[in-house]
C-alpha cells in the first residue's frame, strides 16, 4: 500500500516495524498542514486521522502540536524574561540536543507554567543533584510542565521556530475527548531521538511504560517533518522482516 498517498508515512531514518515482548507494531506519522491556535482541532482529527484509523490502532498526538491547536505557542519577542529567569538559566545545563530551560525566555515559560516557588525548589533539589553526581532532579521536582518546554530552533518548522511552547493544557481530557470523537485509544507523546514520555492517554487500562519502548525511535520526528500525529498498528499478520527492529 502506499501510505504516501494516503497522508501516512514512515519517516526517514525510522523503522516501519517495531518488536516489543513479541508484540509488533507498525509506526506511522501522518503528513499534515501546520496546526495553529486557529485550527478547528476536532475538523483536523476527522479529516487526517479518521479515515486512515484500523481497528486496534492507537493513535498519536505531539504534545507539542496540542499545545499549539490550544494556543499556547509564545512568540519569542511576545515572552519578557524577569530578573529570576536570567538568574535560573545560568544554572542550566546545555546540550546538543535542546535548548531546554537554558534561555531566559523558555526559564520564564517555565516559572509561569510551574510557578516560582515550585521552580526555586527544583533549582535547589538540581543543585544538590549535581553536588552528588545525579541528574535529573531538576525535572523530577518542576514536573513535566517544565521538561515539555520547547524553546525555539532552526530544525522547527516556522513560525515555531521563533516560539515557546509549553505543554499543553489537560492532556489527559485532551486524550479522552479526541478518544470520542474517533473511536480509538489516544496517547498524547513528548518524544525526542534521545528518550521520551507519555503525558496522556485516553486508556487507563494501556501500559505507559510499554508504549514508550514501542515509542523509543520517536516515529513522529523531530525537525520538519510536519506528522504531529501518527498512528501504532497492531501486526497481526507477519510484517517485513527486513524493515523490523526487535527490542
Amino acid at each position: 500500500m502506499n501510505y504516501q498517498n494516503h497522508f501516512l508515512t514512515v519517516n526517514p531514518e525510522k523503522e516501519e516495524f517495531v518488536t516489543v515482548d513479541g508484540q509488533t507494531f507498525g509506526c506511522y506519522g501522518i503528513v499534515t498542514e501546520l496546526v495553529t491556535g486557529q485550527t478547528d482541532f476536532a475538523s483536523f482529527l476527522l479529516r487526517y486521522a479518521a479515515p486512515l484509523l484500523k481497528p486496534g490502532d492507537i493513535l498519536l498526538l505531539s504534545e507539542k502540536m496540542v499545545a499549539c491547536a490550544q494556543g499556547k505557542a509564545r512568540p519569542l519577542e511576545s515572552v519578557q524574561p524577569g530578573r529570576l529567569a536570567r538568574l535560573l538559566c545560568r544554572y542550566v545545563r546545555k546540550t546538543d540536543y535542546g535548548i531546554g530551560l537554558s534561555m531566559p525566555e523558555t526559564m520564564q515559560c517555565a516559572l509561569d507554567e510551574c510557578g516560582v516557588f515550585r521552580i526555586l525548589l527544583a533549582s535547589a533539589a538540581g543543585a544538590a543533584g549535581r553536588l552528588f553526581g545525579k541528574k535529573g532532579w531538576f525535572y523530577r521536582v518542576a514536573g513535566y510542565k517544565a521538561a515539555a518546554v520547547d524553546g525555539p530552533c532552526g530544525f522547527t518548522i516556522p513560525p515555531y521556530d521563533r516560539c515557546v511552547v509549553p505543554a499543553p493544557s489537560h492532556p489527559g481530557k485532551t486524550a479522552r475527548m479526541v478518544s470520542n470523537i474517533l473511536g480509538c485509544a489516544v496517547l498524547i507523546i513528548d518524544c525526542n531521538d534521545i528518550g521520551g514520555r507519555i503525558l496522556a492517554s485516553s486508556d487507563r487500562k494501556l501500559d505507559r511504560a510499554f508504549f514508550l519502548r514501542v515509542l523509543e525511535q520517536n516515529p513522529l520526528g523531530q525537525s520538519r517533518e510536519q506528522t504531529p500525529i501518527g498512528i501504532l498498528r497492531p501486526c497481526s499478520q507477519n510484517p517485513d522482516l527486513s524493515k523490523m527492529r526487535k527490542k
